[in-house]
């Protein structure tokens, strides 16, 4: 007889067989993997810290959704790849996520999407007072958090970091606050700050566009590095960043700070290509020689006119190809007998490209680029929450994937490969089962994966 369900799919099939589905199939995850991400946070505490940043001013008797829930939810539900809010109001009966995410009993339903907007909403100087909207992230708290993260993860100190900065813009469409139009970009954008530390993110700083890329950055600075002193006060840092950072401000605290260098690209002008001519000239013969692209390094004594309150170390990489001249500079707070023009620039500068790569991993694997909403501040919450996100997906990474085949894989290979497996879920009185799909082709993965996290990393608090 015909079916007249309208949730019945249909699709043909060899045969004389066809294919009916339905979303039908009771407590089923498509998130199985997850529970890798839950075993992580066990022995981190990451987002229970975050949680920790919410005030709550709300009635503890009237309370549904625990802070510490909220949280849990919104993170995972980003790590797993669902960016919207809207994607809750089904996830959230989800059993597995309500379990992860602290739920005494997983067939008890998590938060909605309205719940979840809200805790987006919140401002710190209104939520005591409002009737919904009352649970406001103390921005402070969370930065601190970042840099304790990073702090934990090493088990003695470092006798050298390097803090990579850099600038980035997150395309707009509609008419929030601090919109404007940036002539690089060619179109509407926040202009947000990054710092980070290799892998390790230790700033994520939402800024209006119509400002230098540098600004602000000294006073992030001095609250990370500030950080990173009273627990490593002997680590030498080392500070990395292109052209758009070539400031005084910046250059100059570097120079008035124990322990701190730094190396900068500096934009090109008649006044440094007039300068390098000599290097060129090198790189122009060996061309003419070998016809293949040809390099030549040197250094300068720089200073500009007005701009700079004193001369300073400039590298020069005079490079020709069949495309013709192509120098690059960089400014340096060290000395040629630390390191060399070549490894300078080759070894030294060029490696801050890699944090590029992690700025793309969240912006395109963890959604951090949702900036949709009307203010700047639930932007900068949104910001956070993808922060977070990645701070724990690269936790994953560092304790359980080192090692193993995906030990460089970014946090969508990560998600792809591992957390997606399909589970039947089962709750009794004793226990939750899963049973994971038999067909997983990374079984063994996973199992080391686990038994990697177990290993490396106890229990905190």
């Amino acid at each position: 007889m015909t079916e007249c369900n309208q949730e019945a799919l249909r699709f043909e099939a060899p045969g004389r067989r066809e294919i009916v589905a339905r979303f039908d199939g009771g407590t089923i995850s498509s998130d199985g993997g997850a529970l890798l991400l839950g075993e992580v946070e066990r022995r981190t505490r990451i987002v229970e810290r975050f949680a920790g940043c919410l005030r709550d001013h709300r009635d503890p008797t009237r309370i549904e959704h625990s802070a510490r829930e909220l949280a849990m939810q919104r993170v995972l539900g980003l790590c797993l790849g669902y960016e919207d809010l809207s994607d809750h109001d089904l996830l959230r009966t989800d059993p597995l996520l309500s379990s992860l995410s602290g739920k005494a009993d997983p067939r008890q339903a998590l938060a909605g999407k309205s719940t979840l907007s809200r805790l987006e909403l919140s401002t710190a100087s209104a939520a005591a007072g409002d009737r919904y909207k009352r649970l406001a992230l103390d921005f402070d708290a969370v930065d601190r958090l970042f840099v304790d993260v990073f702090l934990e993860s090493f088990a003695e100190a470092p006798e050298q970091i390097v803090l990579d900065l850099d600038a980035i813009d997150f395309l707009i469409h509609g008419m929030q606050e601090g919109r404007f139009f940036h002539g690089y970009y060619d179109h509407y954008c926040y202009l947000p700050l990054y710092v980070f530390s290799g892998e390790h993110l230790l700033c994520a700083r939402l800024r209006r566009s119509n400002i230098d890329a540098s600004a602000g950055s000294v006073d992030e600075l001095v609250r990370i590095v500030g950080g990173i002193r009273e627990r490593w006060p002997t680590t030498w840092i080392l500070l990395r960043a292109d052209s758009g950072f070539c400031r005084e401000e910046l250059m100059s605290w570097c120079e008035h700070t124990d322990g701190l260098d730094y190396v900068f690209g500096i934009a090109r002008n008649d006044r440094l290509v007039e300068m390098s001519q000599y290097f060129m000239g090198v790189a122009q013969c060996a061309f003419a020689a070998s016809m293949h692209s040809e390099r030549a390094y040197g250094e300068l004594e720089y200073r500009p006119l007005t701009s700079w309150s004193r001369s300073r170390r400039v590298v020069v990489r005079a490079e020709h190809s069949r495309h013709g001249d192509n120098p690059r500079f960089v400014v340096t707070s060290l000395s040629p007998d630390e390191i060399d023009a070549k490894a300078l620039y080759e070894d030294l500068y060029c490696a801050r490209g890699d944090m590029e790569n992690r700025i793309k991993e969240q912006q395109l694997g963890l959604f951090a680029d949702r900036v949709s909403a009307q203010t700047m501040a639930a932007n900068q919450v949104r910001l956070y929450f993808a922060s977070v996100s990645y701070v724990l997906m690269h936790a994953l990474r560092r304790l359980g994937l080192k090692g193993t085949e995906l030990a460089r894989a970014r946090c969508g290979t990560i998600r792809l490969r591992l957390l997606k497996i399909g589970a039947q879920v089962r709750v009794s009185v004793r226990r939750i089962r899963l049973a994971l799909s038999q067909a997983f082709p990374l079984q063994e993965l996973f199992a080391q994966v686990l038994a990697n996290v177990r290993a490396r990393a106890a229990p905190t608090g």
